[in-house]
């Protein structure tokens, strides 16, 4: 069994747990407010542990699935762990630090974690297709630029209930994360880069 499958399986349970229990989602959530007040720190990493609905948590988990087994290959199951539960917390501090003063703001799910692996895989092979909304296959390095630049543009809107700091900032790290821990692999990239397959 790969650390993928347990992350996917402790998350499943938590999230469902969660679902009916409005108590431990408070518990578990990013919630500024109690972090700077309570110093209650570990709400960085738990909310990647719960979700808002069946949705939310099935599409961060088939992403984690097939990515997670990827990134475990192509570097080692010691990276995939450290990179997503680090990416979890990195990618929650821009939203803590945004929404410090905010009561009212919570965030849940582990899309930054997610994100911080999908980019990592798109490190080991930029041409990698990626399904657009589960359907429309594009290469990974140009799915990278569109998902950047959206996450941007949403942010800035803040339309929805979504977190899209947490995705920027995820995907980012996630590509930090691997130059500091085994910086090789951006040249292996490059190379890759230079000869796309679709």
């Amino acid at each position: 069994m790969t650390i993928t499958i347990v992350i996917i399986v402790i998350t499943c349970i938590v999230s469902l747990l969660a679902f009916n229990n409005h108590n431990a989602i408070d518990n578990l959530s990013m919630w500024p407010m109690m972090i700077d007040s309570r110093k209650q720190y570990y709400r960085l990493l738990t909310c990647g542990f719960v979700h808002a609905d069946y949705l939310h948590l099935i599409f961060n988990m088939f992403t984690l699935y097939f990515f997670g087994r990827a990134v475990e290959r192509g570097f080692s199951p010691g990276f995939f762990l450290a990179l997503y539960l680090s990416g979890i917390v990195m990618s929650s501090l821009p939203s803590y630090f945004k929404h410090r003063k905010t009561y009212g703001y919570r965030s849940i799910g582990a899309s930054g974690g997610v994100s911080a692996v999908l980019f990592a895989a798109i490190l080991l092979d930029p041409w990698v297709d990626i399904g657009l909304y589960g359907v429309i296959p594009i290469p990974g390095i140009v799915y990278a630029g569109l998902y950047i630049v959206f996450c941007i543009w949403a942010g800035r809107r803040s339309a929805d209930n979504i977190n899209h700091d947490a995705h920027l900032w995820g995907s980012v790290y996630g590509w930090a994360f691997a130059l500091v821990v085994q910086p090789a692999v951006f040249k292996d990239f490059f190379v890759l880069l230079m000869h796309p397959h679709f």
